[in-house]
């Protein structure tokens, strides 16, 4: 598939966490509707970063950062997840009739391979090994690669976004590797906040017969993911995953979580990164509903001494 064609100069997309919100008009949409179409399109095409991965001035990083770095246990699996996801959405690209709706994919999946390209370059820059890639292919029909890939992405970003500022904060990283990659993690918001509002408008342009099945066919992909994920749990805990995600490696970042802070801090970053955006877009629902279910059974860690 041809990536995109967009410039610096067609886009308004140097969006930050610092500028005013994305607005399209103020009039009320109604969901399913034309209108709803063109504003989650547009607010995709137009918040457009055109950022490019080849010219990133990765920073030099001390002994003791790389090492941190190089040892996370997650760059294998981060690698191949991107590769899936720019071929899932970019096949579902292929099989859209609408032309704006096409070319917002098309760009969603042209990033999606960006952030394989961002990752790709982390990992020759600082020595990182990798695992050989898998051969890419699209499992099931375009729309429910599409759709696996979109839910997959709303449970894996609201915690990146936790995760990141977490890292942020307590200088787990420099400054400068942080900020190279605030343009990737903004993206992956604008993606989910494409999607759900996708999801909502395409189940609303269906025949009323074949809504039913699509609801069975949402339900089926979180079954899907929630069965994947305890796969991935299982393996970590056997120490059977790729060389990279271990079972020392995944302790090296998890021992010391606060997961109620955690939660808080994913709950709280959401609501910032998807308060940039028109009011009117649907924002993800489920997997923060999901977490601030879960919230109120936890108490927060108790530290040493009290």
């Amino acid at each position: 598939m041809n990536s995109p064609t967009i410039t610096p100069e067609s886009s308004r997309a140097r969006q930050s966490l610092d500028d005013a919100p994305i607005r399209l008009g103020s009039k009320p949409i109604r969901l399913g509707s034309e209108e709803h179409k063109i504003l989650f399109c547009r607010t995709l095409l137009d918040t457009f970063n055109p950022y490019k991965p080849a010219v990133i001035d990765w920073p030099e990083l001390d002994p003791e950062t790389c090492e941190r770095l190089v040892t996370l246990p997650i760059w294998d699996i981060a690698v191949q997840t991107e590769g899936k996801a720019r071929l899932n959405v970019a096949s579902y690209a292929q099989v859209t009739r609408d032309s704006l709706l096409r070319k917002a994919i098309e760009l969603n999946a042209f990033e999606e391979g960006r952030h394989k390209h961002v990752l790709s370059n982390l990992v020759a820059a600082y020595g990182i090994e990798l695992a050989p890639e898998p051969e890419y292919v699209v499992r099931g029909n375009p729309e429910w690669a599409f759709m696996v890939t979109g839910y997959s992405e709303c449970i894996d970003s609201f915690f990146a976004f936790g995760l990141f500022e977490s890292a942020k904060r307590s200088g787990f990283f420099p400054e400068e590797l942080v900020d190279t990659f605030e343009p990737v993690i903004q993206e992956e918001a604008r993606h989910i906040l494409f999607f759900v509002n996708w999801a909502a408008w395409h189940r609303r342009t269906l025949p009323l017969w074949r809504r039913p099945f699509f609801e069975l066919k949402v339900l089926a992909v979180w079954l899907f993911l929630v069965w994947e994920r305890i796969g991935i749990a299982r393996s970590v805990e056997s120490g059977t995953q790729d060389h990279n995600f271990t079972v020392t490696g995944a302790k090296s970042v998890g021992d010391d979580i606060d997961v109620a802070a955690l939660i808080d801090l994913c709950l709280a970053e959401n609501e910032r990164r998807m308060g940039l955006y028109d009011e009117r877009l649907l924002r993800p629902l489920a997997v923060p509903a999901i977490a601030r279910l879960a919230r109120r059974f936890m108490r927060p860690k108790q530290t040493a001494g009290k």
